[in-house]
C-alpha cells in the first residue's frame, strides 16, 4: 500500500472533481479499490501502487474536462472511467483520451443528456461514419453500436444532410417463433423492432417520431421489405446483420443511392442463421475488405457502457466458448 498526494490546480474547484458530497470519489473508491481523502486542493490517494497510479490519471483527465467545460457530471465521470482501460490493460502511448471527452465527439442531444463516444471504439466510430459512405460495426452486446449508429442518423436528418432514415432488421427468431404470435404480420414484428423505436425514443419527442413515421421520414422495417428499392437522400441502418444471410447482405447493401449513408451491425456470435447458411455479415468481411469507401470497426469489451457485468459476462462466454 502507498499513499500520494494529488494538488488540484488552483484555476479548477476541488468540489468540481470530488462531486456533492463526495460522490464522485466514492464512485472512484469502489471502482479502483481505493481510498480517497480530499481536503481543499489536496487529493490524498491510498492503494496499491497500479491502482494509485490508475486514479491519477483518471484526476487528470477530470480536470481537463473542468477546464473546458466547468462542471464535471456523473455521467463525463463514468465516460471517463470506461475510456481508461483496466488496470491489465494500460493506455497506449497515443490513446488521446481527452479528444473523446470532447465536444466535438458529441453526434446530438437525447432526453438523457448528450449523446458522445464513450469508449475509443466508439470514437473511431464515428469517425469512420463520418468519412465513409458503407460501414460495419461488429462487436459484442452493450458496446452502442446500434445506438451511436441511430444517433448518427438522427443528427443527419436534424441538420438536412439526408432526407430519410430506414432501420432495418432480418426478421429471424432467437429461438422463439413469430408464429405463435398473435395479430397479423406487423404485430408479430413489432415487438422484434422494439430496440430500434428504443433508441429513437431517447433522441427525439414521441410526436415526433409518430409524424416521421407517418410521413415515413423514418421507416423501421424488416429486412426482407428492402428489396426493390433504391434508397436516395437516406441514411440505412441495418441492425442484427449477423443473422442475415449471403443473399440478403448483398441486397442491402445494392439499394444505396446517392447521397445516401450505411451502417451495418451486428455481433458474430449471435448468430441465430440455421446451421448450413452462411451469415451475410461474416461473408461480407471477408467478400468487402478491400473496398475503398467502406469501413469495418470492431468493437470489445473495453467498449460496453452497460452495467460492469457485462463485461464479466463477455468474459466468461469468450473463455467458454473457447473451451468448449
Amino acid at each position: 500500500m502507498i499513499e500520494e498526494t494529488y494538488i488540484i490546480p488552483d484555476s479548477i474547484n476541488p468540489l468540481n472533481i470530488y462531486g456533492h458530497q463526495d460522490n464522485h470519489l466514492r464512485l472512484i473508491e469502489e471502482y479502483y479499490n481505493v481510498r480517497l481523502i480530499g481536503r481543499g486542493n489536496t487529493l490524498k490517494i491510498i492503494g496499491h501502487e497500479a491502482d494509485v497510479s490508475a486514479v491519477k490519471q483518471l484526476i487528470e483527465e477530470l480536470i481537463q474536462i473542468a477546464g473546458k467545460r466547468k462542471m464535471i457530471t456523473r455521467e463525463d465521470l463514468n465516460t471517463a472511467i470506461h475510456i481508461l482501460k483496466p488496470l491489465d490493460h494500460p493506455l497506449s502511448q497515443d490513446t488521446d483520451t481527452s479528444m473523446i471527452l470532447d465536444d466535438e465527439m458529441r453526434l446530438l442531444e437525447s432526453n438523457e443528456g448528450p449523446i458522445r463516444a464513450k469508449s475509443t471504439g466508439q470514437k473511431d466510430l464515428i469517425n469512420k461514419l463520418q468519412n465513409n459512405d458503407i460501414v460495419f460495426a461488429i462487436g459484442p452486446a452493450g458496446t452502442g453500436k446500434t445506438y451511436l449508429a441511430v444517433a448518427m442518423a438522427v443528427s443527419y436528418l436534424k441538420s438536412q444532410q439526408i432526407r430519410k432514415i430506414i432501420l432495418a432488421r432480418p426478421a429471424v427468431e432467437a429461438g422463439e417463433s413469430l408464429g405463435f404470435l398473435p395479430g397479423d404480420f406487423k404485430e408479430k414484428i413489432e415487438p422484434y423492432l422494439k430496440p430500434l423505436y428504443d433508441a429513437l425514443e431517447d433522441m427525439l419527442p414521441k410526436e415526433l417520431i409518430k409524424k416521421y413515421l407517418d410521413l415515413e421520414v423514418i421507416e423501421i422495417l424488416p429486412l426482407a421489405y428492402m428489396r426493390g428499392r433504391t434508397l436516395n437522400n437516406a441514411f440505412v441502418i441495418l441492425d442484427e446483420a449477423q443473422n442475415s444471410t449471403f443473399t440478403q447482405m448483398k441486397m442491402f447493401l445494392t439499394r444505396l443511392g446517392f447521397n445516401s449513408k450505411a451502417v451495418i451491425t451486428g455481433d458474430v456470435t449471435q448468430i441465430d442463421l440455421p446451421k448450413n447458411n452462411e451469415s451475410g455479415l461474416i461473408s461480407s468481411i471477408k467478400v468487402l475488405k478491400n473496398i475503398s469507401g467502406i469501413a469495418f470497426v470492431k468493437l470489445g469489451r473495453d467498449d460496453v457502457v452497460r452495467h460492469q457485468l457485462v463485461k464479466n459476462i463477455i468474459d466468461a462466454y469468450d473463455k467458454y466458448g473457447g473451451n468448449a
